[in-house]
């Protein structure tokens, strides 16, 4: 079941390039479940499969109903993604009786450039508009999981995704705004982030800037660093070595009340 974002009586059988969607996958139960908004990578052109579904599902073994955001991308360029992100926050939170959903444990989880949409979110928060009924919930996310995730717009960057978010010759002032580790407050989510050494596609740099900036702020984080690793491993089932990503997340989502 596809669920338009701006239309809630709309329901699609298949994803409409045009008309962003959510996919929900939500814990049947007697207490509200926590929930975690997925954004699959794919450069700003594209999301990828292997970041979508299979990772709602993991999410559901461990406990945690999830949500797969089908966001607008290239020839869509900023903010179109980020209103995205942030009313599919605001549309879990106004579902969130109906859909057994606890609206204060609402985290979202990005890959590569899903990645730095999650990170947007996170620190980017409008305030809420009144006059429609779900976008008076908040759309800031209570947690964040970032995996090999672009954070910086500068030195560093994934070219790709920049030029597919903000065109050839954005400027100066969108360049800052969009480096997430230049946009960190106090008040940003908890988060947790997870990077390959020499990943070849989005340098392991844009999670260590990230995770300084979380550290001069006082932010709760944890930061893991594997030796080896290609981009875009998703849950990373073939690799031995990465593959435990997905545990040391769950022990921190429950530490961290998810």
């Amino acid at each position: 079941m596809l669920i338009s974002l701006y239309d809630q009586n709309k329901q699609l059988k298949s994803v409409d390039e045009d008309n962003p969607t959510i996919k929900p996958y939500l814990l049947e139960g007697n207490d509200p479940f926590p929930v975690i908004i997925v954004c699959p990578g794919g450069g700003y052109t594209r999301r990828a499969d292997h970041e979508g579904e299979p990772v709602a599902k993991w999410l559901n073994e461990i406990g945690i109903s999830a949500v797969v955001l089908n966001y607008r991308v290239a020839p869509y360029q900023y903010p179109a993604s980020l209103k995205d992100a942030q009313r599919a926050i605001r549309m879990v939170r106004n579902y969130a009786d109906e859909w057994n959903i606890d609206p204060e444990r609402v985290g979202i989880l990005g890959f590569s450039a899903g990645g730095h949409l999650a990170a947007t979110a996170s620190v980017h928060s409008p305030v809420e508009n009144m006059d429609d009924h779900v976008d008076q919930h908040s759309c800031k996310p209570d947690l964040t999981v970032l995996c090999y995730p672009v954070v910086t717009m500068g030195h560093y960057t994934h070219e790709g995704s920049k030029h597919n978010l903000l065109g050839q010759q954005p400027e100066s002032s969108l360049i800052e705004q969009l480096s997430i580790e230049k946009q960190v407050t106090p008040t940003t989510p908890p988060t947790f982030i997870w990077h390959t050494a020499d990943d070849a596609g989005v340098p392991v740099e844009n999670s260590l800037q990230l995770a300084i900036a979380l550290s001069e702020n006082r932010v709760p984080h944890a930061l893991h660093i594997f030796e080896s690793g290609v981009h875009g491993l998703g849950l990373a089932e073939d690799s031995l070595e990465v593959k435990r990503w997905t545990a040391l997340c769950e022990t921190w989502l429950r530490r961290r009340g998810f």
